[in-house]
């Protein structure tokens, strides 16, 4: 297995390739040479997941193959060592608001219940509260402090308290991302060029915009 993270003022869509380059040179690999593509589906910013799910679908069309789409939360959920069946994985979504889903875990399977969503961590903890009642959960996120703040604020109130523990995990998600794809593959849940499509939860800043707009 290979993996390149990195963290750079250059356009993910500028670096992307080159740093795939990089990767297959070392490991003495092709493109026509996967079975599987897999590739994260959001949430996320929207350049980001548009350039890696249209390379994934240009690969996938070119070289026949199938693709997984496979949620960045739930690459973060994957990874909790937590006890709970319920795993509440979280994301910076920027612009003070956090993404979020609850999964339930049965042996090495992650089911999404509800929708994934974007709130305010406060939003968040109201959200939580009523989605899982009195039910045990962990959550999960590779940047957990951009919840510990408010939880800190919060009245102790079930589910929560101010020593509610949140589980930090990797923020490099490919390989995860990689695993859940293979699990989905076989499975047979897989998607192709055309059907793969991206959840980004968050409605772009045109959406926002129009909606804003008299009339609309």
């Amino acid at each position: 297995m290979g993996v390149v993270s990195t963290v750079a003022d250059e356009n993910y869509s500028s670096r992307m390739f080159r740093h795939l380059d990089f990767l297959l040179q070392e490991l003495s690999l092709k493109l026509d040479q996967f079975d599987l593509f897999a590739v994260a589906a959001g949430p996320g910013s929207f350049t980001g997941l548009r350039v890696g799910l249209t390379a994934a679908k240009g690969w996938a069309e070119v070289y026949k193959k199938p693709v997984a789409g496979v949620s960045g939360l739930a690459a973060i959920a994957a990874q909790s060592s937590s006890a709970p069946s319920i795993i509440v994985p979280v994301l910076d979504a920027r612009r003070g608001q956090v993404y979020f889903g609850v999964y339930r875990r049965q042996n090495e399977v992650l089911a999404l219940e509800g929708e994934e969503c974007v709130m305010s961590p406060e939003e968040f903890f109201e959200a939580i509260r009523a989605r899982v009642g009195s039910a045990e959960f962990a959550i999960v996120s590779p940047t957990p402090e951009i919840i510990r703040g408010p939880l800190s604020r919060l009245e102790t109130a079930a589910p929560f308290s101010a020593s509610t523990k949140i589980e930090q995990v990797s923020s490099a998600l490919a390989p995860w991302i990689g695993l859940l794809g293979y699990r989905r593959a076989q499975r047979g849940e897989l998607s192709d060029a055309l059907t793969l499509d991206a959840n980004y939860v968050r409605r772009t800043d045109a959406e926002v915009q129009w909606k804003r707009l008299p009339g609309s």
